[in-house]
Parts: C-alpha cells; structure tokens; sequence
C-alpha cells in the first residue's frame, strides 16, 4: 500500500502475461507478451495500464490506459496502436449515464467522433489487452453459479480479433459461460482461479474462435487463456507483485 496526498490509500497489482502459440509446427514459442499494472484508488475506482506485443506479422504495439467505477463500469479509456511497424490510431473514450464518445485519428480512415446514445450505462469495455478480458468477468453474476449469460451493453475498441484496427467503438454484445473454481498453477505461482469461456461471439464480423480464460478468484486478475480455432495461442502469467 502507498500514501498519497490527504493520508488515503491506493494500491497496485503489477504483473506480466507471455503469450505463446499452440500450433503443431510452433507449439510453446513465444509470440508476445503483455505488461501492466491495475490501481485501486481510495474512492474504489481502478485504473489500469496495458502494454501488449505481437511479435506475429504485421506486429502490434497496443498501450491503453482504462478506468472501472467500483461496480465495474468503465468510465474512460485511451488507446494506441502500431501495425506493422507503423502508427496505425489512437483515441480517447469516455463513457456516461446515456452516452458513449470517442476521438480517435486513424492512419486510413482520418479523424472521427463518435457520439452513440445509450439506453443504460454501459456494463463492460473490451479494449483487448488480456488482463481487460479479465475483469469483464466480473459482469458474470456467480451467486447463479456455473451456467452462461448474455451481455448486450458491452463495446469493443475493435472489432478484430488481435484488436490491431481503431481505434473506434464498436458495439457486440458477447456470452460467458463460468466453468466453475479450479485451483491452478502458472508461472507466477498457484492460484486459487475462476474458471469462464467467452462464448456467443457471432454479433462480431468474423465469429471469435473458443476462448477459455481462468483469473484470481479474489480480484480477477488474469492468469491462464487458450483460444483454439485458427488462432491456437495461449497466454500465461509468469509474474505477480501486489503492493507498492
């Protein structure tokens, strides 16, 4: 825990992800790795930093910043991407009561606002860093217990599967279905995990291949993924430090 100023508290979990490929012909190479960090301001709002790599061609340099009410909502965003090499956008959400807007300049498309009316505040933010993927786990209601559920208030900042376009908002709403509590071990040591799989994906242009996710059972950070279909990766934390 750190002081800031007034005497109140805020505390960060910081960790890195490596991704890896699951095909036959490249099965545990590495293909990327992500690094962030989540803080926890003292009103309860958290505020989370993203850095994720993509070594496959054209390769991808993501960095967002994004913040969650207490319940989770999203509040804000910003995201930057490279493609290739090259600066491919940035832009700036923000998310209210009844509205969702965003400025973003893209390398093909130019400058673009957004202004999209909402009937309720909007429930999740799919900004595509993995440990995003994780705390939109939280919309899974797990008093229920094992079982799926729709989420139809949900954006995403791209509609492609390795969020390497944008960025814009783009609205899908997409499933979850909660496997059950498994305790597992990653490289980051053992866990006592929550174990979900993003489902009913078919509102996206392409439909998203099986994505089975497992995070912390306290605070849902990410800690293991596999996607099958033709993308075969997995994803895997290898470290973990809470505090300061």
């Amino acid at each position: 825990m750190s002081g800031i100023a007034g005497g109140a508290l805020h505390s960060t979990v910081r960790g890195a992800i490596l991704y890896t490929s699951d095909k036959p012909e490249r099965r545990g190479r590495e293909r990327g790795r992500e690094y962030f960090s989540i803080t926890r301001q003292s009103d309860g709002v958290r505020v989370v930093h993203s850095h994720c790599e993509i070594d496959d061609a054209p390769d991808v340099l993501r960095d967002v910043v994004l913040s969650l009410d207490p319940a989770g909502h999203p509040l804000d965003a910003f995201v930057r991407l490279s493609v290739g090499g090259r600066f491919e956008g940035s832009g700036w959400m923000r998310f209210a009561e009844s509205q969702a807007e965003c400025e973003s300049f893209n390398r093909q498309s130019g400058r673009t606002a957004q202004r999209i009316a909402l009937p309720r505040r909007l429930r999740g933010l799919v900004a595509h860093p993995l440990v995003g993927d994780a705390l939109c786990l939280q919309l899974y209601d797990r008093s229920a217990g094992p079982g799926r559920a729709f989420y139809p208030d949900v954006m995403l900042t791209s509609p492609d599967h390795r969020g390497a376009t944008g960025p814009l908002l783009f609205q899908a709403g997409f499933g979850l279905e909660f496997v059950g509590e498994e305790q597992i071990e990653v490289a980051a040591g053992r866990f006592d995990a929550l174990h979900f799989r993003y489902v009913d994906t078919d509102e996206l242009p392409v439909e998203h291949p099986p994505y089975d996710i497992w995070c912390s059972a306290g605070d849902y950070i990410f800690l293991r993924g596999a996607v099958g279909g033709y993308m075969q990766t997995r994803y895997e934390l290898v470290s973990l430090q809470r505090g300061g």
